[in-house]
């Protein structure tokens, strides 16, 4: 059975930023995009970079190691959409950002 796990208090990622997270035993990136939350896969399809290390601009996130972006509300690869990487439904409740991984 799938769950939430609370992740981050919502204070702690700001707009415009991102940050890397274990939940539920899985890599996940977590990004805050102008007020709205959304979790994707944390390893690049590309060479597995961390996509929450990544510079996030909108809601496109660059993986630092090779420049792959990926749109962190889909998932899908920005170039290429037949490649992404997971996408988790995410809530926030109680001040704090609640993500679901499957």
């Amino acid at each position: 059975m799938s769950e939430f796990h609370k992740v981050v208090a919502v204070a702690d990622l700001p707009p415009g930023r991102g940050m890397e997270a274990s939940v539920a035993g899985r890599p996940v990136a977590l990004f805050n995009v102008g007020g709205s939350f959304h979790a994707i896969g944390n390893l690049c399809g590309h060479r597995g970079g961390p996509l929450g290390q990544g510079v996030l601009e909108g809601s496109t996130v660059m993986c630092p190691w090779h420049a792959w972006t990926y749109d962190v509300t889909t998932g899908l690869s920005t170039v290429n959409p037949e490649l992404r990487v997971p996408r988790y439904d995410v809530k926030v409740e109680d001040d704090h950002v609640w993500v679901k991984t499957e």
